[in-house]
Formats: C-alpha cells, structure tokens, sequence
C-alpha cells in the first residue's frame, strides 16, 4: 500500500504586504514532515505566514501555528 500525503502547509502573504493583496492562502501536502519543514523555511524567507500540520486521519494529530512554525521549521532553533 502506497503512503499519501500526511503533512500539510499552508501559506500566504502577510496581510500587512501591500503588494500582495491579490495572493490568497494556498495548502501544499507532503509526504514527510522533512518536506514539510523545507518548503515552510522557503516560505517564511519570502516573509509570508505560513502553517502546517498533519492531514486526517493521521495520528498523532500535530498542529504548528504561524507563531511556532520558524521553529519547527529550522532545526537549527531546535524544532
């Protein structure tokens, strides 16, 4: 049986961005939280919100916040 996506990404421009008002949220899936974790760093050095999380059925159920996703995404702040 092949594994589906488990991971999601979820991402947008800051609603402060002027330049960005035409940009709505988009939701990338993953594979692997590693993958996850990759592409949430490229969104958060463009200076977007982004969220992630795990997809249903899933379990554990993990939910990462704009506010901790920097850290979950960079091992290097220990996430």
């Amino acid at each position: 049986m092949a594994q589906g996506d488990i991971w999601y990404v979820t991402f947008g421009p800051d609603k402060t961005d002027e330049d960005a008002t035409s940009m709505v949220r988009t939701t990338r899936t993953f594979k692997s939280e590693v993958d996850a974790r990759l592409f949430a760093m490229q969104i958060l050095a463009k200076g977007w919100v982004a969220s992630a999380g795990t997809l249903n059925p899933h379990q554990p159920k993990q939910v990462i916040g704009p506010s901790q996703i920097e850290h979950w995404a960079d091992p290097g702040l220990g996430g």
